[in-house]
């Protein structure tokens, strides 16, 4: 059994594969700080809660926050006896590897995306990626991740927004129903919302523009659903793409191994 972690700066999720679907998929704050028993109590407690008595061989880990690693590198020693694979090292193997300028440091999420997105649609496609950051990604023709785009993520801009003025509330993300506002929270509401589809409809168009291909574009992380709604912004919404990307990796590593 393959237990799959995805590392964010804001979330860590952990899903179990059973080869052919995932069993449960648990969601925690990340905390550098976190020790590798504190991520079992957690894990195991979650697994009882939900009957799932299954025994995890080996570790998949794909971490933004370096700090983490050490921790989820004892966690699959200590308790599940295995060496994880971790997306970005030397040891795990991409399918393609990426094709950007000597010596960049491409982020192990956008490499899990990229292999998962190659996997269930093909080449030429422009992933847009929800999370702290809102990322868009370039997978060519043969899978290879060729570059991108990094802008603010959603709820950062709303805190930055927050914190810069002082009189403007929190508000939540949400569709507005009309883009005028006639309050502060519609008027911030309308401005986060409708900015963000005009960002990612004009990225998009750009990057189609310098590509010169058709492509298409997926949308993954936990607002990709709700953007969706203001405008025909992607072909196709993947809410589970990274846990894909990390089976995928996984299962090449394996098979490479094997050979």
């Amino acid at each position: 059994m393959l237990l799959c972690i995805d590392c964010g700066n804001t979330n860590t999720v952990f899903s179990v594969w059973d080869g052919t679907r995932f069993l449960a998929t648990f969601r925690t704050a990340t905390e550098h700080q976190r020790t590798a028993d504190q991520y079992y109590v957690w894990f195991a407690t979650l697994m009882q809660h939900h009957r799932l008595d299954v025994g995890i061989t080996e570790v998949i880990v794909s971490s933004t926050v370096p700090r983490v690693v050490f921790n989820l590198r004892v966690l699959a020693d200590r308790y599940f006896g295995c060496r994880p694979l971790v997306v970005g090292k030397p040891d795990c193997a991409l399918p393609v590897p990426p094709r950007v300028d000597a010596g960049t440091q491409v982020g192990p999420d956008r490499l899990v995306n990229t292999a998962g997105a190659f996997d269930r649609h093909g080449g030429d496609l422009i992933v847009v990626d929800f999370g702290t950051a809102t990322t868009f990604d370039v997978v060519a023709h043969d899978g290879a991740y060729v570059g991108g785009v990094i802008a603010p993520g959603v709820n950062l801009s709303l805190e930055a927004l927050h914190m810069a003025a002082a009189a403007l509330p929190h508000v939540d993300v949400t569709k507005p129903q009309r883009v005028i506002g006639t309050n502060t929270v519609a008027c911030m509401q309308s401005g986060v919302f409708w900015g963000y589809v005009g960002l990612v409809r004009g990225i998009c168009d750009r990057i189609r523009g310098e590509y010169e291909t058709a492509m298409r574009i997926i949308g993954t992380g936990g607002l990709a659903s709700l953007f969706a709604t203001g405008d025909v912004l992607f072909d196709q919404i993947e809410d589970d793409l990274t846990m894909h990307g990390l089976t995928v990796i996984h299962q090449f590593n394996k098979d490479n191994h094997a050979t």
